[in-house]
């Protein structure tokens, strides 16, 4: 059990001398800052981590979400210990750890690749970091069989790693790192290597697991579905910079920019050119001749901030985007693609020259018409779910 807290954290990577030197001497003029691979690089190197700030409450279940070569491995294995932090400060329970060896951290870690001995057994594998520290037989023995007991694996413990199928060997992984009692479990990409079928398993698993245990959970994935169904707060990160932090429904029903709007929901959000439009005290979002008012809650936080008239991107996700038949001033499309789900549908259209996805559920659909490629279908959005965009910037109008 313990709070982590990381103020203002970078991670740079300094180049070698070679490079170094070879740029001074190619252009002595060149700019200090330039961007490469959509990192910043300096005289000093490449900033992996920049300006990360993050206070996370004991027994919280905090996940960093992001693409590949976001940073958020970094930053795990910052609070790890097996990278020095450039700048800022690591603080575990109010003490700080810069300075402090990974094995005096009180910190466990599960890796991607499972990481097990394949010449000891499962028992061995749970007992090995207990025996490192000279924990007395009996002990051992009560945190092995405790472990091995919640995950599941009691049956395996005699078994070796190369007799287990990949959920299991990731049970062992786990089992190894809990039977520490640590302050702080870490896990990067746990799940990566399981199929899809396995890692539903787990993530229930998982879920199951941190109400069992009384310790702070720091987890890594580059999944949003494992993010939002696992954290109680979702970090997201991009290019070595925090992008939004909040609670799963927060980041999905307020994403502070177009990149999280994109990243967070499954299938992505839309986006299409439009207008916002303040008349008579009141904002509309006009795209093609569709002209819609918008939620009395979206028209606070806009007249809050001022907003006036102004070109926007308009974002709208699937699931909030409704066929409409009626007739008039309506938003139109060509259905490209139809994808039957069972419960719904997924119409991929053409609409003003880029894709869109309406997600239907099959109750509500009138005409299946609709469904056939080719079709020309008409569509609106749900004002309480329409997000407005600074074309340039990509920041949501409504928390500027």
């Amino acid at each position: 059990m313990a709070t982590v807290s990381l103020k203002g954290i970078q991670k740079v990577y300094p180049h070698s001398e070679p490079q170094k030197k070879k740029k001074k001497q190619k252009k002595e003029d060149q700019p200090v800052e330039e961007k490469k691979y959509k990192l910043k690089v300096t005289d000093e190197g490449v900033v992996a981590v920049d300006n990360f700030n993050l206070d996370i409450a004991d027994k919280e279940f905090i996940v960093f979400v992001g693409p590949s070569g976001c940073g958020k491995s970094t930053t795990l294995r910052m609070v790890a210990g097996l990278e020095e932090i450039t700048r800022g400060d690591l603080y575990i329970d109010g003490v700080r750890m810069n300075d402090v060896a990974p094995k005096d951290r009180d910190i466990a870690m599960v890796f991607q690749n499972y990481a097990l001995y394949p010449h000891m057994t499962v028992r061995q594998n749970l007992e090995f970091p207990l025996k490192l520290r000279k924990v007395p037989k009996e002990e051992m023995d009560r945190r092995v069989n405790e472990a091995a007991e919640i995950l599941g694996i009691i049956q395996f413990l005699d078994r070796k790693p190369k007799a287990l199928s990949g959920g299991q060997r990731q049970r062992v992984a786990i089992g190894r790192a809990i039977v520490r009692e640590p302050k702080v479990l870490l896990m990067d990409e746990p799940l990566s290597n399981l199929d899809a079928k396995l890692r539903n398993q787990m993530r229930a698993e998982i879920i199951k697991l941190r109400h069992r245990i009384n310790t702070t959970f720091i987890y890594v994935t580059h999944d949003q579905t494992e993010a939002m169904t696992l954290g109680d707060r979702i970090v997201i990160m991009k290019d070595g910079e925090v992008q939004q932090i909040g609670t799963p429904q927060e980041v999905f029903d307020k994403p502070i920019n177009t990149f999280v709007a994109g990243f967070i929901g499954m299938p992505r959000m839309n986006m299409f050119g439009g207008d916002l439009i303040k008349k008579d005290g009141k904002y509309y979002v006009q795209v093609m001749d569709a002209c819609i008012e918008l939620s009395p809650e979206k028209q606070k936080n806009l007249a809050d901030r001022n907003t006036e008239s102004r070109p926007v991107a308009v974002g709208c996700r699937p699931e909030h985007i409704s066929l409409d038949y009626a007739e008039g001033k309506m938003i139109e499309g060509v259905v490209e693609v139809s994808e039957m789900m069972g419960s719904s549908v997924h119409l991929h259209l053409n609409s003003l020259g880029r894709d869109c996805i309406i997600i239907v559920p099959t109750l509500d659909l009138k005409d299946n018409s609709a469904l056939q490629q080719g079709a020309n279908v008409k569509f609106t959005f749900a004002p309480n779910a329409i997000h407005v965009f600074d074309p340039e910037t990509g920041m949501n109008l409504e928390y500027l």
